[in-house]
């Protein structure tokens, strides 16, 4: 790799893809680095070695490089017949988990506008990605509403990540630092409102639940120092 390669590898545009609880608040995983099929496929991966044997219900914006990867994961060679491959045929591709629930959601733009939204369910079928829907305790139809309201929360409460500010980080470890510092606030240390749960039958007292609380990682709120001395 030439110096110009490494350099474009660190420098330049950063995303910042992250995998979203919606029901716990929980930031499962995030990734920085760069928009490609590597990245994406490394989230997803992180994904299903952080979570149980279930398989979770994926839902994402149009990007293509999403059902790759998640196909890659959490799919299955099972069932395909096995047949020598000729010349100018393509091999015999991965069969998503029979449970595998994929939907996203697709908007239509003109210019920067967007003038049109719409679903489609990628894996599984329709019948059983609508019953998930059903049964979820957060929404009851297809959106990215979570994901997109948890970006605009990072962006305020991590000056890194303002539009045009001078604060931008000059090299990716140090975004990534601030990051694990930001979710680790927001995990263990700030309580979410939608996150509250009733102590009384009358519902008059209520305890207040960090994300992390939600997911059973932890029992209290965690104060700052206990967070900063806490030790891996």
């Amino acid at each position: 790799m030439t110096e110009l390669e490494c350099l474009l590898k660190e420098y330049g545009n950063a995303w910042i893809m992250i995998a979203f609880d919606p029901v716990n608040k929980v930031v499962m995983v995030f990734v920085v680095g760069k928009r490609n099929q590597k990245e994406i496929d490394l989230l997803i991966r992180t994904v299903k070695e952080r979570t149980d044997s279930s398989t979770p219900h994926f839902t994402s914006d149009e990007l293509d490089l999403y059902e790759k990867a998640i196909l890659r994961v959490y799919g299955t060679r099972k069932g395909i017949k096995q047949v020598e491959v000729s010349p100018g045929r393509k091999a015999p591709k991965r069969l998503p988990l029979p449970d595998l629930i994929y939907t996203r959601v697709v908007k239509t733009r003109v210019g920067r506008r967007v003038v049109g939204v719409d679903t489609e369910v990628v894996f599984g079928e329709k019948d059983a990605a609508m019953e998930a829907i059903a049964h979820s305790p957060v929404s009851s139809h297809i959106n990215t509403a979570f994901i997109e309201r948890n970006n605009l929360t990072i962006r305020e409460r991590n000056r890194r990540l303002t539009r045009k500010t001078l604060g931008f980080s000059k090299r990716k470890k140090l975004l990534i630092s601030s990051l694990n510092i930001y979710f680790g606030i927001s995990h263990f240390v700030k309580t979410h409102k939608g996150l509250m749960t009733r102590i009384d039958q009358n519902g008059r007292k209520w305890m207040h639940r960090t994300p992390m609380m939600a997911a059973g990682i932890t029992d209290h709120v965690w104060t700052l120092s206990e967070l900063i001395n806490f030790r891996v």
